[in-house]
C-alpha cells in the first residue's frame, strides 16, 4: 500500500494508506485530518482543501488547470508555486510518499 503525509499548520504530521485513484482530499477527509474543509466535497469551488505540495512531487503532481487557478488566486492563505487544491489530485503509486503542508487558512 502507497503512503501520503499530512502536515498540519502546528506541525502534526498524519501519515496515511493511500488508495490509488482517490482525490488527496478523500484520503484526508476519509481519516479525519484536521484543516481540511472540503466544503464543497471535491468540486473544486470552494478553495478549503488548500494545500503546498512537496516540490520534489510537483511534476508528478502537475500543474493545476485553469478553475483551479484561479481558485488558488482567491484563497486566505499564501499562494506559493507549490499551492494545489487537494480535491484536484488523483493519488496514483507515483505519488508514493508524497509530503503536503495543509495551508493555514482554508478559504
Amino acid at each position: 500500500m502507497s503512503t501520503i503525509q499530512f502536515v498540519t499548520p502546528q506541525g502534526e504530521a498524519h501519515t496515511l494508506e493511500a488508495e490509488p485513484g482517490t482525490s488527496v482530499m478523500e484520503i484526508a477527509v476519509q481519516d479525519g485530518v484536521p484543516g481540511i474543509v472540503a466544503e464543497c466535497g471535491g468540486a473544486g469551488a470552494c478553495a478549503t482543501c488548500h494545500i503546498y505540495i512537496d516540490p520534489e512531487y510537483a511534476d508528478r503532481v502537475g500543474p493545476p488547470g485553469d478553475l483551479e487557478d484561479d481558485m488558488l488566486d482567491g484563497t486566505m492563505a499564501e499562494r506559493r508555486n507549490t499551492s494545489r487544491l487537494a480535491c484536484q489530485i488523483e493519488y496514483h503509486h507515483g505519488l508514493d510518499g508524497l509530503r503536503i503542508e495543509i495551508a493555514p487558512e482554508q478559504s
